[in-house]
């Protein structure tokens, strides 16, 4: 049987390539997540889970709520930050000191929130239609805690589907022909500083723009009267006058990819005839732009066209894109194409904080996982973006948790203090302390007396 506090009671394990060579085991005094300490810096000076736990709804009775929601809400998101992407590994996690401080309360002197405690969390508080709908909110407050020290003068949205897959009968899941497997369709609509500023779970046959409203009405609420400028981006599956006239209503600007049809191809017919002499080594763009109506589109809108002859292919590319904003054809296709990084963004919550992770058997449960795991990477993204030094800025969520989080350390407790001795491989002492500094800066001056 285990010792309850993680350490070993067996003697140390000898390696025979050099007997000299002792291991030992020792659970509760030593971690691999010692980076930790410094997102949850991050999270105390933003004040982050501490709102966030405070807009949970408590549905336990009793004395059975060792732990609180806040303490159980950092669990949830720093586990997923750390690559602990499943409640089953918290009955090794509820022993690490990282973690235990990181939980803080009772948790420090005794033990994180078991792996029974953890589902019951994920899978039952959570699961409530009122704490469903805090998760679904939470991103966006997370966010305007940190647009209050770094205010953004506009604000671009990038809307995008992805899928999860399935393995087994999971509440939701269904067939879905374009990504050809079993899964569900999530949301999401991101900033352009990265942020997931709010996401919805949807089942997996759904198109992939359905349910567009009930995630991007919220977001522009909220930045409603408070940014000077608002754009939207997205491909051509959000091509349809109800999202036009709604982006118009609200003066937002816009650039949509628009699907290519027989009409639009013959206004840019002059464009598509091969050019005369012999075939160019290089890349040769063309723009066009010109008022077009749809049947079902209320009025004429502007379009913009990009057709591209490639060295060695036949035909040339073309790509249309709707939009109303004031710029020249070539401004207009370069603002389009930035909405890359949001698919670039998603693949970072696929690998780093492993989002589609969604292996709950019903679809509230699931729904929750994913708004926790959409949490775990803003809070990722916000140490990247607010509290990294210029030579770590390139580095992705991915190398973020191997460089960063993944530092060794040994615990060592004293009459006053706790110290984690840090091993210094991929992140040294002076870095780590430019890290601390420039999350200091963020924190609100004290109020006046």
């Amino acid at each position: 049987m285990a010792d309850p506090t993680g350490e070993s009671k067996s003697e140390a394990l000898r390696l025979n390539f050099d007997r000299r060579l002792l291991l030992q085991f020792r659970g509760s005094a030593i971690t691999s997540d010692g980076g930790l300490l410094a997102y949850r810096e991050l999270d105390d000076v933003l004040g982050l889970t501490t709102s966030g736990g405070d807009r949970l709804s408590e549905t336990r009775t009793g004395k059975n709520g060792r732990h609180r929601l806040a303490g159980l809400l950092r669990q949830s998101v720093f586990g997923r930050l750390a690559g602990y992407e499943d409640v089953n590994d918290a009955d090794t996690l509820c022993r690490d000191p990282a973690m235990r401080w990181v939980v803080g309360d009772r948790a420090i002197t005794g033990f994180a929130a078991s792996a029974s405690q953890m589902g019951r969390f994920e899978t039952k508080w959570l699961c409530r239609s009122e704490n469903l709908a805090a998760l679904g909110d939470l991103p966006g407050q997370w966010i305007d805690k940190v647009q209050q020290r770094r205010a953004p003068k506009m604000i671009v949205l990038d809307m995008d589907s992805s899928e999860s897959p399935t393995y087994g009968e999971q509440e939701g899941s269904a067939y879905n022909g374009h990504f050809g497997c079993t899964c569900y369709h999530p949301l999401f609509v991101f900033n352009q500083f990265g942020d997931v500023e709010r996401c919805v779970l949807r089942s997996g046959n759904v198109h992939s723009a359905a349910d567009w409203r009930t995630v991007l009405e919220p977001v522009v609420a909220r930045y409603r009267g408070l940014v000077k400028r608002l754009y939207f981006r997205g491909d051509a599956a959000f091509a349809n006058p109800e999202m036009y006239e709604y982006l118009e209503a609200e003066g937002i600007g816009y650039a949509i990819r628009l699907p290519a049809n027989r009409v639009l191809q013959e206004r840019v017919g002059y464009l598509l005839k091969r050019p005369v002499g012999r075939p160019p080594h290089e890349v040769r763009r063309y723009y066009a732009s010109f008022s077009y109506r749809a049947q079902s589109w209320n009025k004429s809108r502007h379009v913009v066209a990009k057709v591209e002859w490639h060295p060695g292919e036949l035909y040339p590319r073309v790509g249309f894109i709707v939009s109303n904003l004031p710029r020249s054809p070539e401004g207009t296709v370069a603002f389009y194409n930035q909405r890359g990084t949001a698919e670039q963004w998603i693949k970072e919550g696929k690998g780093a904080i492993k989002w589609t992770r969604l292996s709950c058997r019903t679809f509230a449960a699931n729904a929750a996982r994913l708004q926790l795991h959409a949490l775990a990477y803003n809070l990722g993204n916000f140490m990247r973006t607010l509290a990294m030094p210029e030579t770590a800025e390139p580095w992705s969520l991915t190398s973020l948790r191997e460089k960063l989080i993944k530092i060794g350390a040994k615990v060592v407790s004293h009459g006053r203090y706790v110290t984690f001795q840090m091993a210094e491989v991929a992140v040294p002492r002076e870095m780590f302390a430019d890290i601390l500094s420039l999350i200091a800066r963020l924190r609100a001056p004290p109020a006046p007396a």
